[in-house]
């Protein structure tokens, strides 16, 4: 193991930007971009500061509700800011944020913040420990703590959910100091087999 590894990185080290322009095959008749375009890009970006901080592969686990505040044209440009906020034994959570920018008013709006977790994977694919984070400015730290409250958050609101839907399913994650330890699926009729006993493939 490096000396970098050993002493863990602050997410300056790791983070990620980068710009996209918005072009009409991307965009719907009404000259908005497709929400899956958008998406993808707010996986994509995050994903690679997640593989600058570990150093090795990793998928995505999670991903927070995204509530777009403005909207996005074809031929905006669109920045996407991304750095390292938190992490467990072999999983990081990477804050991400998507701002629009006029490139001829030089006006600049931020659309969405989105957390995406995500799992760093050895040569066998499997699960493996990341480097440590140690923030050092007060928004590194800020962001560090508040990743606390948005677990805690998760699950009060994911355990309301269940006990008013009458119908839920506990799942753990088998790490030892992971993002999360354990988290509630709420299962409702559309996502069951026919039998409705069982949940759909890729559910």
């Amino acid at each position: 193991m490096s000396t970098t590894q050993q002493q863990g990185k602050s997410p300056s080290q790791s983070a990620v930007e980068t710009r996209y322009l918005v072009m009409p095959h991307q965009a719907n008749p009404r000259g908005t971009p497709f929400g899956g375009v958008i998406v993808a890009w707010i996986d994509m970006v995050p994903a690679m500061a997640a593989q600058r901080h570990a150093g090795k592969e990793v998928v995505t686990a999670a991903i927070d509700s995204l509530i777009f505040k403005e909207p996005i044209r074809i031929g905006d440009q669109v920045c996407l800011r991304a750095s390292v906020n938190y992490l467990g034994t072999t999983s990081m959570e990477v804050g991400v944020q998507l701002s629009r920018e006029d490139p001829y008013a030089g006006n600049s709006v931020v659309v969405t913040t989105a957390h995406l977790t995500f799992v760093a994977l050895d040569k066998d694919k499997k699960p493996t420990p990341v480097p440590p984070i140690v923030p050092q400015t007060q928004t590194e730290k800020m962001r560090y703590e508040n990743h606390k409250l948005r677990v805690k958050a998760r699950k009060v609101l994911l355990g309301q959910i269940a006990v008013s839907m009458g119908l839920h399913s506990r799942f753990h994650l088998h790490t030892r100091r992971g993002v999360y330890d354990e988290f509630l699926m709420v299962c409702i009729p559309q996502h069951q087999e026919p039998h409705g006993k069982r949940l759909h493939q890729g559910r």
